[in-house]
């Protein structure tokens, strides 16, 4: 028969400790090209919306604004899917780049984080500025049957909101105190997240916030095309 006292010494014992092996940094690229295509279907939403303005349109009247929306219904659907698209792609550049940045910055440190975060808040302008569409978009093809007032109203919509990309200005800048003080990421990368981004992030704290849109776009783009094709040292180094 067993002893109870040296059971209950077994039983209260510690656990032997897991070894584990940590975990091989990743070194995929997949979510560096969903940035790439996000950059490309931001400049499509930037270039469709600039398309919608009509210098000779009489923007005092509401039932105008209606018919030149009814007449750009096939633009305004373009724009949505590249909008709806686009989000989807900047939330898989989001995580990308935060896995990226925590494998060579600081252990604890926030720039991973925030860097990620502004690319999800311009995910989220994305997503925002899509969100009218399927109350509006045919709307304007029964005008009469609706106010035009209203339809006016999603007309300055579309016009601001997706150009909202103060928060990618926001990871840029970010990513240029990884680049350029931590070492954390290619030092051209924190060049241009300083001058791009740096830009971006001043135009969407002004007043004319919408203006970001015109530069977001393109530092996503040539970023995202450096971690895509670039970025040989942090692969080497994991290899």
């Amino acid at each position: 028969m067993k002893d109870p006292t040296s059971m209950g010494e077994v039983f209260l014992a510690d656990p032997p400790a897991r070894t584990e092996q940590a975990p091989s940094p990743v070194r995929t690229r997949g979510w560096a090209a969903s940035g790439v295509a996000a950059g490309l279907l931001g400049l499509v939403t930037i270039v469709v919306s600039m398309g919608l303005w009509d210098p000779d349109l009489d923007y005092s009247d509401p039932t105008a604004i209606a018919g030149r929306l009814r007449e750009a219904q096939a633009q305004l659907i373009v724009m949505h899917v590249a909008m709806v698209t686009g989000m989807i792609a900047l939330v898989v550049f989001a995580l990308g780049l935060l896995r990226r940045l925590n494998a060579t910055l600081p252990v604890g440190s926030l720039l991973g984080g925030v860097a990620a975060a502004g690319i999800g808040l311009t995910a989220v302008a994305n997503l925002l500025g899509s969100g009218l569409d399927t109350e509006f978009l045919f709307a304007a093809d029964v005008v009469e049957k609706d106010v035009p007032e209203t339809i006016a109203f999603y007309n300055h919509w579309i016009a601001t909101i997706p150009w909202l990309w103060v928060g990618a200005g926001l990871t840029g800048v970010v990513l240029a105190i990884a680049a350029l003080r931590y070492k954390a990421a290619p030092r051209w990368v924190g060049i241009v997240g300083l001058t791009l981004g740096g830009l971006t992030l001043l135009l969407g704290i002004s007043p004319l916030q919408y203006m970001a849109g015109f530069l977001g776009p393109v530092w996503l783009l040539v970023t995202a095309i450096g971690f895509t094709v670039g970025d040989k040292a942090y692969r080497n180094a994991v290899a």
